[in-house]
């Protein structure tokens, strides 16, 4: 019953859900913080296409450049406002435009909350010719149409991958509820400060009549603004000053609900300024998981775009297999470039291929050859004849690696030139 009811309306549950997501950005820096921050990881290094058959190189590098171009996939604010937006609706859905060529002019991310997957009872779409409409979210009605060629979806953590009417979840959904609790005991509080925090003085003249009460009281008022105020009475009486609440630094339960709303967000509250009582090697380790939930997020966007690519491909009359290209972000587990290039080195170390090296560290195997080729004909002084270029496999270095000497216990990494002079570094 849910389901079909879900066939027929739009759903609301869902709806309300990214609109709390959508208040919790504007209102708190601390969720626009969040956003911002994994949306700006995800997308480092930007698009990287990398070919695994020398066959079709030159055509999928080719049909690459122009799709990029067309779909502004080389702009960092493009990439950004659909990474933003894949994390706060926990879907990424993309609309294919087609121009009258058949060619991919634009990937245009529409609001999730009102795209519905038309599915059966077993997940599956019911006709794939009109695999997706948009509701409108007042009166129900359909405004457009797709088929499931034209959509590029990509779902964040759905409750079942397999069905395909199962939508993705915002990434801090379960964090709405604890949202709301803190910020009403952060309000709570400052109301609190300003009623019960100021001293107070307490005015008792014995025996005094209505009359003479309200006289002394606008004397008292009228002094108020002076910095040290006197009293004179001419009547037994006293005037005794009572504290503010004496409780008034007790946080415990703000502390208690931050923690709990960044237990549930993908990265620890350390790295958004939150440092008190965090050791360091906790810290690492929360580092880690965040960053195993950058990658998650990298390769579930990727895979849209590459689901928009090879449509592309396909309207040009290229069928490439599924392992022929990759598409994938350039940087990895957010590391900075010292790490990538010790890394790149223990690989050489180990035997690894260059063109393996090449694309773990995020690079184009084949730019960074035609880039090594063009290089040595410019610094060549004797080309050969024919402008071929001489065969040069010596090692740039010879590399070794030390276990145990680095801190933590991690390797380092030694590297000598072998050209003859003696040079070491050490990284």
């Amino acid at each position: 019953m849910e389901r079909l009811y879900r066939q027929m309306w739009i759903d609301t549950e869902r709806r309300a859900m990214i609109q709390q997501v959508r208040t919790m950005d504007a209102q708190d820096g601390r969720v626009k913080n969040i956003h911002a921050r994994v949306a700006r990881d995800c997308i480092r290094g930007g698009l990287v296409l990398q070919v695994n058959k020398l066959s079709s190189n030159t055509t999928l590098k080719r049909e690459w450049e122009g799709f990029k171009g067309r779909l502004q996939l080389d702009m960092r604010e493009k990439l950004k406002s659909d990474a933003r937006g894949f994390v706060m609706e926990g879907n990424l859905p993309l609309q294919l435009v087609l121009n009258e060529a058949r060619e991919v002019v634009a990937a245009i991310r529409m609001p999730s909350e009102t795209i519905m997957p038309i599915t059966d009872m077993g997940g599956r779409f019911k006709d794939p010719a009109a695999a997706y409409e948009q509701r409108d979210v007042m009166t129900g009605k359909t405004l457009a149409t797709w088929a499931a060629w034209q959509m590029a979806l990509c779902r964040l953590d759905p409750d079942n991958y397999d069905d395909m009417g199962s939508m993705g979840r915002p990434f801090l959904d379960a964090c709405a509820t604890t949202w709301q609790k803190l910020v009403m005991t952060e309000e709570d509080l400052v109301i609190r400060r300003r009623m019960r925090a100021p001293l107070r003085l307490a005015h008792v003249l014995e025996g005094a009549d209505e009359t003479t009460m309200t006289a002394y009281r606008k004397n008292v008022e009228n002094e108020k603004g002076d910095i040290t105020t006197d009293f004179y009475l001419n009547r037994k009486g006293s005037v005794s000053a009572i504290q503010g609440d004496a409780g008034m630094g007790d946080l415990a339960d703000v502390v208690h609900l931050l923690d709990t709303f960044y237990a549930g967000s993908p990265a620890p509250k350390a790295l958004f300024g939150y440092t008190g009582g965090l050791a360091r090697d906790i810290l690492e380790d929360l580092k880690r998981d965040y960053y195993d939930e950058v990658d998650g997020l990298q390769d579930a966007a990727a895979a849209g775009y590459a689901l928009a690519f090879r449509i592309h491909l396909l309207f040009k009359g290229i069928d490439p297999a599924t392992d022929e290209f990759t598409l994938r972000f350039a940087t990895r587990r957010t590391e900075t470039p010292n790490q990538v290039a010790d890394l790149a080195l223990k690989y050489i170390s180990m035997g690894l291929p260059d063109d393996m090296v090449y694309a773990d560290m995020g690079l184009d195997p084949d730019y960074v050859r035609q880039k090594k080729k063009e290089q040595a004909e410019r610094n060549d002084p004797y080309p050969p004849a024919g402008g071929k270029v001489r065969p040069d496999d010596k090692p740039l270095a010879k590399v070794s690696i030390t276990p145990g000497n680095a801190p933590k216990g991690e390797s380092a990494t030694s590297i000598s030139n072998p050209g003859g002079n003696g040079g070491r570094g050490r990284g």
